[in-house]
């Protein structure tokens, strides 16, 4: 029977296994699950299950002898494969770049927790104080990928951040108040920069420019968006293509620990529990 193609020689691999083996099949399914986690809930998941279905189909026409099908969908996956890279470019990209990150020895010049916590409160301070007079702001903090052709695309400042700073940046009518402020390690390297929208069709109507700016450069890079709604005052974080809205104080801080200190504390904040969440997908 056809069958037997794949039950005896399943039979002989088992019987046969080695522990060479078994770690062979652990380090594929490692590499497939974090594969599958940067390509979750983006265009490249769906295409993952086309590519599934006509492997499988191919097959199937093998197996039938459906000479016709078989060779139209082997003709397919041919072209197809030029095509993916042409039309996926931003999902490889962003596999490449995960890859590029991953590092096997720590800098020896990495920031101290300290100094990120003094970062993350002097940016909390000025969200709320933003967020009470109803100012709206946007803020971007550059992690693992360097966002180079954005911070490009606004005036440079190379300032210490600071609560202060941060809230005459984003008052009405001043030079920088009209775009993003870009904060790399422990400073604010520019304002008024230019961000990319998000290219979700599905994302709420309701919510603006700046919104929409935040998930657009969460999309294409590893930082962390921070927003501050004029009309309502929310404040929001952009991660990963999604955004959590309507943050108060002690979810604000404890995101930006969990997100920006590397092997974070959970006592460094000293932060207590609460606050009101609403999380919308990218």
């Amino acid at each position: 029977m056809w069958y037997d193609e794949f039950i005896y020689p399943f039979i002989d691999l088992i019987t046969h296994l080695k522990l060479t083996d078994i770690l062979d099949i652990l380090i594929v399914a490692y590499v497939s699950y974090k594969l599958y986690e940067l390509i979750k809930e983006t265009r490249a998941e769906q295409l993952v299950k086309g590519i599934f279905i006509i492997v499988i189909s191919l097959k199937l026409s093998e197996v039938l002898q459906l000479h016709a099908v078989n060779w139209i969908l082997r003709n397919t996956v041919t072209v197809g494969l030029i095509a993916i890279i042409i039309v996926f470019q931003p999902e490889l990209r962003r596999i490449l770049e995960y890859i590029g990150r991953t590092k096997l020895i720590m800098k020896s010049d990495e920031e101290t927790a300290k100094q990120k916590v003094d970062v993350i409160n002097e940016t909390v301070q000025a969200c709320l104080s933003l967020s009470r007079q109803r100012i709206g702001a946007l803020i971007v903090f550059e992690r693992e990928t360097g966002i180079n052709e954005i911070i490009q695309t606004g005036t440079k400042l190379n300032a210490i951040v600071s609560r202060e700073l941060l809230i005459n940046i984003f008052i009405p009518n001043t030079p920088l108040h009209d775009g993003a402020v870009v904060i790399r390690k422990n400073s604010i390297i520019a304002a008024a920069c230019f961000l990319p929208l998000t290219e979700n069709k599905n994302l709420n109507k309701e919510l603006g420019t700046r919104h929409r700016a935040a998930l657009g450069i969460t999309e294409k890079s590893d930082c962390l968006s921070l927003v501050v709604s004029e009309e309502t005052g929310y404040i929001s974080i952009a991660i990963k293509g999604k955004l959590y809205r309507d943050l108060n104080e002690e979810r604000l801080r404890n995101m930006l620990s969990q997100n920006l200190i590397r092997n974070n504390n959970n006592n460094v904040l000293q932060l207590k529990k609460g606050g009101k969440n609403d999380e919308t997908k990218s």
